[in-house]
């Protein structure tokens, strides 16, 4: 098949548009190379994804309406996986304009093509964040959630709902998933993993917010990934037992689905800095901290969904992740432990 990533030049786009190179599908990775972060990591994971035959970049905003509906009408995709967005909680709360811009127009932009040049399967990213004030484990997505705590996870939401009124009033097969706290190589720098191994190996303090009383359902990449293309292949069927007298948040009367996508195994933040002080031989100096806006407190997927349809089966330990982070971390950047 041809398959556009979208955010390939990104963390998780990297390892997708990897894995699909490897199966026999030929990929095109579309991205903006913006500088979120440091833009040499995404050149260089851009490298290693042209060294395939089958793999063709484009470098474009979503925002650009007319460039993207060009690319579809050229390349004809059959399926797309779109992954590109403006990620990070608290940046959201700074920069609120460049979220709306990429999550919420650049996806729309994407809707509008998918469904003008009759792609079969949109797989788009969406994230644990929209649960937001819900309290209630582990988090499904037949509860609602409809309560964001920052306009980051608020995108989020809204790309969800933009996503079943595609299905509904085009037929577009769409499927949604909430990924949760994705870690492992090639990492994203503003994550926590990231700044703490940095700090850790500067013999900074790391932050620690909420004074470490987090828990999250840190899943490594891999994980993610084969869930992804599984996902792929499975087109979403209308639910002949769906109601809208008592509406299922996670499924529809239309060819429309959402999964969550996690380890289904939530781990306290301090452990997860102990097993990456294990993995460098180091101990880190720990700066407690309150709270900070926009933050959930607890994350943990149930994914019996995603098992029962597609045979999902996270099993990456966060010893042996972390342990994989820290191996690439040291290799990237020439780093003697």
């Amino acid at each position: 098949m041809k398959i556009l990533v979208t955010g390939a030049a990104g963390f998780i786009g990297y390892h997708t548009a990897k894995a699909l190179l490897a199966r026999g599908d030929e990929v095109v990775g579309l991205d903006n190379l913006n500088h979120y972060y440091d833009v040499n990591l995404k050149h260089s994971r851009l490298e290693i994804l042209r060294k395939e035959p089958r793999f063709e970049f484009a470098q474009l905003d979503l925002s650009d309406r007319d460039a993207i509906a060009g690319l579809f009408a050229t390349q004809k995709f059959h399926r797309v996986v779109h992954l590109a967005a403006q990620a990070g909680v608290r940046y959201s709360i700074e920069n609120p304009f460049v979220y709306v811009d990429s999550n919420v127009l650049g996806t729309l932009a994407i809707l509008e093509a998918c469904r003008q040049n009759e792609v079969e399967h949109l797989v788009y990213a969406s994230s644990s964040s929209v649960y937001g004030a819900n309290e209630k484990m582990p988090f499904s997505t037949h509860h609602n959630a409809d309560h964001p705590m920052s306009l980051y996870a608020a995108t989020k939401k809204s790309n969800e709902l933009m996503a079943h009124s595609y299905a509904s009033l085009y037929g577009l097969p769409v499927t949604g998933l909430r990924f949760f706290t994705v870690y492992g190589p090639f990492g994203r720098p503003d994550m926590a993993l990231f700044r703490f191994i940095e700090n850790i190996l500067n013999s900074k303090p790391i932050d620690i917010f909420n004074f470490g009383h987090h828990r999250r359902d840190f899943t490594y990449v891999d994980d993610i990934v084969a869930g992804i293309t599984s996902v792929l292949d499975h087109m979403p069927l209308p639910n002949p037992d769906w109601s809208g007298s008592a509406p299922d948040p996670g499924t529809s009367s239309v060819p429309y689905r959402l999964y969550n996508m996690g380890n289904q195994r939530p781990i306290d933040l301090i452990h997860y800095i102990e097993v990456l002080e294990n993995c460098l031989g180091r101990k880190a100096k720990r700066n407690l901290l309150p709270r900070q806006p926009g933050d959930m407190l607890d994350t943990w997927a149930d994914v019996e969904d995603l098992v029962a349809d597609v045979g999902y089966c996270p099993d990456t330990s966060v010893e042996d992740g972390v342990q994989y982070f820290v191996d690439w971390y040291v290799d990237y950047y020439n780093i003697k432990l």
